[in-house]
């Protein structure tokens, strides 16, 4: 079992980055407009206390898989913060508590749950532990869309220096293929049940980009007209960029000559030589059939990024076994960088940024594994099977505790919101 000072950590990091990207919304941004594609900041935060709440602190009878509930500390929380009940426009209009009370509420959650903790705990407490560290992870890197969505200020995060690389992560690289276990395997520790578990495919040889797409080449799309020529979309595609009267991507604009890019609530010049973010699948398709390519499925991103030929395994991260550090990998930072930045973080096959800085999207739909089981927490995965497309990787926001390689992310394909973009593969011979 994990030991509870290291439980206690993973409580206090998490909850030290949800303060920094979401704690000074309070005021005339703790709601924000009614969108689809974000919560509000006052119903979110009460909803990160209430998740810790009652999957650990309120479970009363023993065994993974028991619904019974105490009651909360805080009356009516279920009607007010259960995502799964709580229709998501109804969260605006709710009574609920002031953004002062709220975070009370959510801080005297986290108190008690690590006071338990000193107390004593199972292997059934450490895994919902484990669980509320990585959904409040997840929403932490969430307040970072909503504050881009909303064009707020950035989140007050130190940037740290991005380690720099050269020309020479441009072009493919040849991956011979092979077999390999795709999935998590029973000894990573803590995963989510769409992972599970690996199980054996076979991967025909295959090329795919050293990097992501940049913007650079990306630009090359938009201004040969890309989004207003039918025969590089799919017809769903075609469909969405019709309906949103996109010529270029959702935060992209053209102004006195140049290309910018809103960051947050600022336009900056487009950085050429980052990777294309806020693209939705949509888009990274037609670009792909633009530049005679195509994206490569989740197993082939998951070989690419964890396969060592010479070892004949599966690696744990792309540069080995060992740990995150900054210098391999983007992650929990305030900026992205450079594709060709973080050569340390580089696979056996010499892929960059394959951790962090940038989601890819993958050609795969959201759909479980073979002998898939569904987790307690049964509306994470489930619900969002065939509808959904898988993302690989993290972003530059993402936490190092869920930006693993064989983590799988989903949105729906015309999501643009989220810091994704993509590389590609070489068509097919």
């Amino acid at each position: 079992m994990i030991h509870r000072d290291a439980l206690i950590e993973e409580l206090t990091a998490s909850r030290e980055m949800t303060r920094s990207v979401a704690d000074d919304l309070a005021g005339p941004r703790e709601l924000g407009r009614l969108l689809a594609i974000v919560n509000p900041p006052r119903w979110e935060l009460g909803h990160v206390g209430w998740f810790q709440e009652y999957w650990f602190l309120r479970r009363k009878a023993p065994g993974r898989y028991s619904h019974e509930r105490a009651a909360s500390i805080l009356p009516n929380a279920d009607a007010l913060y259960n995502s799964a009940t709580v229709p998501h426009e109804r969260r605006w209009t709710m009574p609920l508590p002031a953004f002062a009370d709220t975070l009370r509420y959510r801080d005297e959650i986290l108190a008690r749950v690590c006071e338990r903790l000193q107390r004593g705990y199972d292997e059934d407490d450490e895994y919902f532990v484990q669980l509320a560290v990585r959904h409040e992870d997840m929403h932490a890197e969430a307040f970072h869309y909503t504050r881009q969505t909303l064009a707020y200020p950035a989140p007050a995060l130190p940037t740290r220096k991005h380690p720099g690389g050269t020309a020479t992560a441009a072009g493919d690289v040849d991956i011979a293929g092979a077999a390999m276990p795709l999935g998590a395997a029973a000894d990573e520790g803590f995963v989510f049940d769409n992972e599970k578990w690996a199980h054996p495919v076979v991967i025909a040889p295959f090329r795919i980009s050293r990097t992501p797409v940049s913007n650079a080449e990306f630009l090359l799309f938009v201004e040969a007209q890309g989004y207003r020529k039918r025969e590089f979309w799919s017809n769903e595609g075609w469909q969405w960029r019709q309906q949103s009267g996109h010529s270029a991507p959702v935060y992209w604009k053209f102004a006195d000559g140049a290309w910018r890019v809103r960051r947050f609530d600022r336009w900056i010049a487009l950085p050429l030589e980052e990777p294309v973010l806020h693209v939705n699948w949509y888009e990274a398709d037609a670009y792909c059939r633009f530049a005679g390519r195509r994206l490569p499925s989740e197993a082939q991103w998951e070989y690419a990024a964890l396969w060592d030929p010479t070892a004949g395994r599966k690696r744990r991260f792309p540069w080995g076994d060992e740990p995150w550090t900054a210098q391999r990998a983007n992650l929990e930072n305030g900026a992205s960088a450079k594709v060709n930045d973080y050569p340390s973080g580089d696979s056996a096959f010499g892929l960059r940024q394959m951790i962090g800085n940038v989601w890819e999207w993958t050609a795969s739909s959201f759909l479980p594994y073979p002998g898939y089981l569904r987790d307690p927490y049964k509306e994470y995965s489930e619900p969002w099977f065939a509808t959904h497309k898988v993302l690989r990787g993290g972003s530059f926001a993402t936490p190092p505790r869920v930006a693993r390689a064989t983590f799988r992310n989903f949105y729906t394909p015309d999501r643009a919101d989220v810091f994704a973009g993509f590389r590609t593969c070489a068509l097919d011979a």
